[in-house]
C-alpha cells in the first residue's frame, strides 16, 4: 500500500506539471480522489466509463490517463457524467491525468518515446507552446519506404502522405493530433512527421509543402507515456500495475 498524496506529489514532480499552460479542459493533476491510499496502478489514454469499469474490475484505484474527464468543460453530473464518476467513487479509483507534460516529457514523453521505438535518438525539441516544447525531432537512419515499414510494424494502421524527401535527414514527432505540427514543420527545415491525425484539409498543405506526413493513430501513439509513467511509479512504491486497454481505431 501507498498512500494517495505521495503518488501524486511523486507525478506532479516527475512530470514537471506546473510548468505547462494546457488547454483549460486538460486540468492536469489529481481530478478525482480516492480513500487516501493505493494498491494497485493502472494506466489509460481516455477517460471513460468503460475504462474506469474496467480498472475497478482489475483492482485499481490510482488511475494515470493522457484525456482526462473534463475535456468537454463543465457539464451537469448526470447522464453519462455521472455514470463515469459513479463508477469510480464505487469503486474507490482515484483519477490522475497528464496531457501534455506527457507530450512532452524527455524520458516518459510519448514523442520521446516513440522515437525510441523506432531505434533513433529525441535530440532537437519542436513545437513550442508558451515557455515549453511539446514535440521532439531525431536524426533518421531511415529511407523514408524503411520508416513506412518500421510504422506498419509498430501499429495497426498506418496512413502515409509522401510528398518529401525518400530519404529524410530528420523527422519531427508529435503524437495525437498533428495539426498544429504540420505547419510548423515548413520553418524548421524538416520535411518528415509522424503524428497520430490530422484533419482532411492538412492533405493539400502537406502536398504542396513537399512533407511526409505518417499518421498512425491519436490513441495508438499516445498509450506510451501513461504506460512509462505508471511503470516508474509501480517501481517507486513497489506496486503492481496494469495498462487499459481500448479498442479505440481512431
Amino acid at each position: 500500500m501507498a498512500l494517495l498524496q505521495h503518488l501524486v506529489d511523486y507525478c506532479d514532480k516527475r512530470t514537471r506539471r506546473s510548468a505547462f499552460q494546457d488547454y483549460p479542459g486538460a486540468l492536469n493533476g489529481l481530478q478525482v480522489a480516492n480513500d487516501g491510499r493505493v494498491t494497485k496502478i493502472g494506466a489509460a489514454v481516455d477517460a471513460g466509463l468503460v475504462p474506469f469499469a474496467q480498472a475497478v474490475e482489475c483492482g485499481v484505484d490510482f488511475l494515470i490517463v493522457h484525456h482526462g474527464l473534463f475535456w468537454g468543460g463543465a457539464q451537469p453530473i448526470t447522464g453519462p457524467a455521472y455514470e463515469r464518476h459513479a463508477a469510480l467513487i464505487r469503486g474507490n479509483c482515484a483519477v490522475y491525468s497528464s496531457h501534455l507534460p506527457l507530450d512532452a516529457h524527455a524520458e516518459l514523453g510519448n514523442n520521446a518515446l516513440l522515437a525510441r521505438q523506432l531505434g533513433l535518438k529525441p535530440k532537437g525539441r519542436f513545437l513550442p507552446r508558451d515557455d515549453e516544447f511539446i514535440g521532439w525531432t531525431a536524426p533518421s537512419k531511415y529511407k523514408r519506404s524503411q520508416l513506412r515499414n518500421r510504422l506498419e510494424e509498430l501499429y495497426p494502421r498506418v496512413t502515409a502522405l509522401e510528398f518529401g524527401s525518400a530519404q529524410p535527414k530528420q523527422v519531427a514527432f508529435c503524437t495525437g493530433s498533428g495539426n498544429s505540427a504540420i505547419a510548423a514543420l515548413p520553418a524548421t527545415g524538416i520535411d518528415t512527421l509522424i503524428t497520430g491525425e490530422v484533419r482532411e484539409e492538412w492533405f493539400n498543405y502537406a502536398q504542396e509543402h513537399h512533407l511526409n506526413v505518417f499518421l498512425c493513430g491519436h490513441y495508438a501513439t499516445e498509450t506510451l507515456g501513461v504506460k512509462a509513467l505508471a511503470a516508474e511509479l509501480a517501481r517507486k512504491f513497489r506496486l503492481p500495475w496494469v495498462f487499459i486497454e481500448t479498442e479505440n481505431p481512431l
